[in-house]
This record gives C-alpha cells, structure tokens and sequence, in this order.
C-alpha cells in the first residue's frame, strides 16, 4: 500500500509537468497570435482577400505573414491547425484533478467545516459544475448578447465570480481556486473544440467545394478567442495558488480570485493595445498595481479561525486509521519537535506569520490528517523540515515510515 502511495505521488507529478508544458504552448501560440493579428498592416498590393500582412525576424530568418478574413482563393496544400495545445492542456489538467482532488478528496477536495458532503457528492460537483459553467457560457454567447461584447464579457465576470464564492462555500481554499481555474479553462478549451475548429472547418469545406465562405463563423470565433485572451492569465494564478496560502487559506480567497480576473483584463488590454498600435495605456499598469494590493490587504486577514476549526473537527474514518495505527505516538512526537516550529497556528520561526501551505501538525489530529504529507515530505524523502531550520534525525523518519506504512497495511 506504501508503494502506491509513492507511485502516485509520481504519477501526479507527471501529469503535473504534462500539464504546465501543454500549457506553455497553448499560452504561447494563443498570445503570438493574438499579437500577430493586432500587428497586421494593410498595405498596397495585397492578394485578394488578405486583410493585412506581417514581417518578422526570429532565429536568423524573415517571416512573411499574411493573413485573411475568410479564406484564400484556392486551398493550400498544407494547412496548419492548432487545436492539440488546447486540447491536452485540458485533458492533463483534467486528470491532474482526479489524482489530486478526486482520488484525494478525503485531504484536499472537501472541508467538512464548511458542509458535511460525502466524497462522492464532492467529486459530483468537481464534475458537474464544469459542464453546466461551459453550458451556461455558451447560451449566453448564442444569445443576443453574442452581439453586446461588453456586456457579454461583463456577465462573464460576475458568472465567475458566483463561482468563485460558491467554490468557497463547499471545498478547501486550494481546491475551490483550482476549481475555478479548470471551471475557467474548461470555457475555453470548449471554445476551441465546440466553436473555433468546427468554424474553420466549414470555412475550408466551403472553399474546397467552390462555396463562398460565410464571414459569420470568423466573427463567431472571433469573439470566442478575445474571451480567451482575457482568461488566460487569471487561470495561470489558478494553477499556481496552491502553492501559496496567502491566496487560498484566508477568509477573502474568493474575493482574491475574482479581483485576479481583473488584473488578467488589465494586464491583456495594456499589450492588446500596444500591438495593435492604439498607443500605450499606462493608466492600466496603475489600476493592476491598485488591484494587486487590494489583494495582498485582503490575503492579511485573519487565518486562525479555520485552523481553530480544523482543529475542533472530528477525524473521518480515513484518518481515524492513521491515528489508531501501531507507532503513531512515536511519530507525532517525531513531527511535534521536528515540524510545529512552522507548521503551527502561531509559527515561532522569525518572519513566518502563517505556516507555509496552512499545513498545522500540532495536535494528534492534525497529523492524523496529514499523514500522507508527512510520509512523502519527512519520510520517505528529506524534503522536510529544512535542513537550515533543523536537522531531523534518521530514527525520526524511520518511526514516520513505519507508522504510515502500519496505517496503510492496516
């Protein structure tokens, strides 16, 4: 049983790096794009069609870029489509959740402070709730508002942020603004699947077969790319706020994730503009510096009540086995005078206000339900604490080890 704790601990690790190198390509080939068509010029002399072309120096060469509201005149022989980056950005996304929230879900999907749910109606909602977001969207853009951008983009704003706070209500903090980043990406990977390739595909087809393209289904997927542009770097601080308390374990989280869909706005207007030669809005770089500290205000509130709460929770079943487990009092001990100088509501350890990833290991409890963490972190491997804070005794990971492992095969 040990082992599979290591094995999937790896296993998460894997589709962890698939996932960041998919979306760095995604992110990249989304944002070249974006600039590429904002920085096109219209020039004389143009083929019949092109709406402007491009010359670019990279690695040595010249590019020559054109491009084409519809459609060229006759179909090249070679066509380059770029979906693949979406596509496996999300479908590693997709399992990196099931691994970590699904398949962990008793640790790190569901908060029973908040609302006693079963692990299964945790992973239901994991599910439903990005189907029925992508649902909603698209209705929404089907609608008349699929003519208003701005309003439409302004309801897009307040859907996530309803969904930011209901997130908040039923998941731990790092689960519910993980959740809104795949709720997020979700939109946008549909985008790319439901809407944007099957309009470029019509737009060949009709080419192909001597048919005038309609230049609805380039306006159609026009709109669906600007969205997103605009979403891309919220869902990068998504990815990434699991690793850091100060955005996912304070009471305000919610609020620090939608404020985030703001600087994304911010930030992408300041460079849409500059490449599309509409001057340079410094006023934009004043507003997410305005945002950003609004959000590092609200990341100092207080964080004790939910580790008071943690506290006064009753251990599940699964936890319960870890503390009932053969050499658990040796190994508490050992995490006690090893780890609590940090990992403690109040930590002693000079600069540090909150315990690094809100992990607490004071109580029993508190190591009864991080047992698998401690495993990995201080057992198995060293990586915990860290050696300029204290030298952890062999004998200490050993009694670790032979605790989880009696748990496990227990």
């Amino acid at each position: 049983m040990y082992d599979l704790a290591i094995m999937w601990d790896w296993a998460g690790f894997a589709v962890r790096w698939l996932h960041v190198i998919t979306a760095i390509a995604w992110i990249g080939s989304s944002f070249y794009f974006i600039a590429l068509d904002l920085g096109l010029r219209k020039v004389p002399h143009l083929p019949v069609g092109a709406h402007g072309e491009e010359w670019q120096v990279h690695g040595g060469g010249f590019y020559h870029i054109q491009k084409y509201l519809v459609a060229p005149e006759t179909m090249p022989d070679h066509l380059t489509w770029f979906k693949w980056e979406s596509y496996s950005t999300w479908l590693s996304g997709a399992a990196m959740l099931m691994i970590v929230y699904w398949v962990g879900g008793e640790l790190f999907l569901l908060d029973p402070t908040k609302v006693d749910l079963a692990l299964w109606q945790g992973i239901a909602i994991s599910a439903g709730s990005l189907t029925i977001g992508w649902l909603f969207y698209d209705f929404l853009c089907k609608s008349p508002l699929g003519e208003r951008p701005t309003t439409l983009m302004l309801l897009l704003f307040v859907l996530l942020v309803a969904m930011s706070w209901g997130y908040d209500q039923i998941f731990t903090g790092r689960a519910a603004l993980l959740h809104l980043g795949a709720f997020t990406a979700t939109i946008m990977t549909a985008n790319v699947f439901f809407i944007i390739m099957p309009n470029q595909r019509i737009v060949v087809k009709d080419l192909q077969e001597g048919r005038t393209p309609d230049p609805k289904y380039g306006k159609i997927a026009k709109l669906r790319s600007t969205h997103n542009n605009y979403l891309t770097l919220p869902v990068v601080f998504l990815m990434l706020s699991n690793h850091y308390p100060l955005a996912f374990a304070t009471e305000w989280s919610w609020i620090i994730a939608s404020l985030v869909f703001l600087m994304g706005v911010t930030i992408r207007h300041y460079f849409n503009s500059l490449h599309a030669r509409k001057g340079n809005p410094h006023w934009t770089w004043g507003v997410t510096a305005a945002l950003f500290v609004t959000i590092a205000w609200l990341s100092t509130a207080p964080m004790m009540d939910s580790y008071e709460e943690s506290e006064a929770r009753a251990l599940t079943p699964h936890e319960q086995v870890f503390a009932d487990a053969a050499g658990f009092e040796d190994a508490y001990y050992a995490v006690v005078g090893n780890c609590s100088m940090c990992h403690a509501r109040e930590p002693g350890w000079d600069g540090m206000h909150w315990p690094p990833k809100g992990v607490v290991l004071e109580t029993e409890a508190d190591v009864a339900r991080h047992a698998r963490q401690i495993y990995l972190q201080a057992g198995v491997s060293h990586a915990m604490p860290p050696p300029n804070a204290i030298e952890m005794d062999t004998e200490y990971r050993r009694q670790i080890v032979s605790w989880f492992r009696a748990a496990s095969n227990g």
